[in-house]
């Protein structure tokens, strides 16, 4: 068997210590079924999944494509995927309401610097 693009994508959710089930909400999957089968083969791994995984968990796409370079092309930070759960734990009032909350830190944040 070769090791391919579903191999290296299962490869880095391990490495993250995430279950299937977070890896795909991390990354907007409605199913975790579906994940689930790209890890088994069933189901290919799309550009949106490579693009998703890249920006959201800092997989390296070349390596996530090719197998070449590292795995992380940059510093995982967890946080960005612990928020995503959460949020969509809320109703839509309070989404809107923590949307707005951020907004305003990230216009506080650019005045203070």
């Amino acid at each position: 068997m070769d090791y391919s693009v579903n191999d290296r994508l299962k490869e880095a959710r391990l490495a993250l210590n995430l279950s299937q089930r977070a890896f795909s909400k991390g990354i907007f999957l409605k199913s975790a079924g579906y994940y689930g089968d790209i890890e088994v083969h069933r189901n290919e791994v799309n550009e949106r999944i490579i693009e998703l995984v890249s920006s959201i968990y800092g997989v390296n796409k070349v390596w996530l494509r090719t197998g070449k370079g590292q795995m992380f092309d940059k510093k995982v930070d967890n946080r960005l995927e612990e928020m995503t759960v959460l949020f969509d734990q809320l109703n839509p009032h309070f989404k809107g309401y923590v949307l707005m909350q951020i907004k305003q830190l990230v216009k506080l944040q650019n005045i203070k610097e």
